[in-house]
């Protein structure tokens, strides 16, 4: 499966974006992966088919992962955005449930996220 993720952008502190991540074809999890510069990649969120969600506690009350099966999307609503959100933001899909990067096998290209002050 491939996976095309976009909606990055320059944002000021507190505003908002939406990311989508369009798979090829069917996904059972899905999952937002973040790194920042110089950084590794951190876990953001992840979704089931079945819409079980789970967030990380840094982003928990302001990011908000959906899916939409029928088009095969994923998306991240991410509010109250902060510096150190900036990063760039990767989607991924596995058939193992897990905050983990390395049970992820398929992998979009990432998209640009920059959160000024």
């Amino acid at each position: 499966v491939q996976l095309q993720a976009s909606g990055g952008g320059l944002v000021q502190a507190g505003g908002s974006l939406r990311l989508s991540c369009a798979a090829s074809g069917r996904t059972e999890n899905v999952a937002w992966f973040r790194q920042a510069p110089g950084k590794e990649r951190d876990f953001v969120a992840a979704i089931r088919r079945g819409g079980f969600r789970y967030t990380a506690d840094s982003v928990e009350g302001r990011f908000t992962i959906s899916r939409d099966n029928a088009n095969n999307t994923v998306y991240l609503q991410m509010n109250s955005l902060k510096p150190e959100d900036t990063g760039v933001y990767y989607c991924a899909t596995s058939d193992v449930w897990s905050s983990q990067s390395s049970r992820y096998k398929y992998w979009g290209q990432g998209t640009l996220v920059t959160v000024s002050s």
